[in-house]
């Protein structure tokens, strides 16, 4: 994810890079470029790996480039961890405060699967749901949350109070308009995906993710727990670990709104461990009701610019507007093109 950047970039990548390891206190960009793959894909490594990637790609965009990102951009989101680096970038958190709190909270949700596992045995991870259309997607949704008997649509709790969080199932992402992800025991979600489609008559294409862990579920209460006091914990000079207001309005994960206030963004940044990731309701609001027209994703992955492109019905430049990724320093030239050049035909 490093290398790539150090080389193109050397004197704005160096000095990030030092930064990481200096704030915690580990060589993890070392683990970045020479560590075995089973060390890196661990939460606790991966999680700030991605995060910091992020950000050191827009400091590059913003140094190298010129990009004056509170004139240029209008609004900041995330998909799940890329939360961190949206309220970083919308100057509600700063980079360390962030880098710190991912580091910790990915260390709890280790533990709290590890917790688990020991507990119950088996596996536990995440489970992504592919239909054919909006309507099957809203059809298997309801279906799901029948058969897990919750008792609201929006409830992460299944109505029978006592049942353990190891043994619940979760709608961890509505992702778009026929993708959602499941999160939980791999064997509880197998028999409901078995109940669904012998009773419910729908047929999901299936595919397990690579995580190891129950991401966006009950499981993660203890992280949850962790965010809050992180979030209410003052920094060393007694000013508030949130910047209240930022420099442009951030998404919450939570709501797929805009947060409101500094006690908001606490309270659903927290939960967002815990709850469904609404990108889907996010996306459709930005495209259907602040017609925005340009998205740029920035990070290590294109799972978010995908998901953005198919909803929007755009990928690449088009007329006005269009939704780029940048994951390396050949698309960053040609992302930075492309954007002054839908603005200058926008103006005309």
């Amino acid at each position: 994810m490093l290398d790539p950047w150090l080389q193109a970039f050397p004197s704005t990548a160096k000095p990030l890079l030092e930064e990481i390891d200096s704030v915690l206190n580990v060589p993890l960009t070392r683990l970045i470029t020479t560590g075995t793959n089973a060390v890196l894909t661990q939460t606790e490594n991966a999680q700030p790996a991605i995060m910091a990637t992020s950000i050191l790609i827009l400091r590059i965009l913003e140094h190298e480039f010129g990009f004056q990102t509170s004139e240029r951009v209008d609004i900041t989101l995330g998909h799940s961890l890329g939360e961190f680096a949206a309220l970083v970038t919308g100057g509600y958190l700063r980079f360390d405060d962030a880098l710190l709190m991912v580091r910790r909270r990915a260390e709890v949700m280790s533990a709290a699967t590890r917790a688990a596992v020991e507990k119950e045995g088996g596996e536990f991870g995440m489970i992504a749901l592919v239909c054919e259309s909006e309507p099957h997607m809203a059809a298997l949704i309801t279906g799901i949350r029948e058969f897990l008997e919750l008792s609201s649509p929006n409830s992460k709790i299944d109505s029978a109070q006592d049942i353990p969080a190891v043994q619940q199932v979760s709608i961890a992402n509505i992702n778009s308009k026929n993708q959602i992800v499941l999160s939980g025991s791999i064997e509880r979600i197998n028999t409901l995906l078995t109940n669904v489609r012998q009773f419910g008559g729908y047929d999901p294409r299936s595919v397990r993710l690579k995580s190891d862990s129950p991401f966006h579920s009950p499981l993660m209460k203890p992280a949850q727990e962790a965010m809050k006091r992180l979030l209410y914990k003052e920094r060393l000079d007694g000013s508030d670990i949130i910047t209240w207001p930022g420099l442009m309005p951030c998404i919450s994960n939570v709501s797929g709104r805009p947060f409101r206030d500094k006690e908001q963004l606490k309270d659903l940044l927290s939960r967002s461990c815990v709850e469904t990731v609404q990108w889907w309701r996010s996306v459709k609001w930005l495209h259907e009701e602040e017609k925005v027209k340009r998205y740029i994703g920035i990070g290590p992955g294109k799972v978010g610019r995908n998901l953005v492109g198919k909803e929007v019905g755009m990928k690449g430049k088009v007329k006005g507007g269009g939704v780029w990724g940048i994951t390396s320093p050949r698309e960053m030239e040609e992302v930075v093109r492309a954007l002054e050049e839908t603005e200058e035909g926008e103006e005309d």
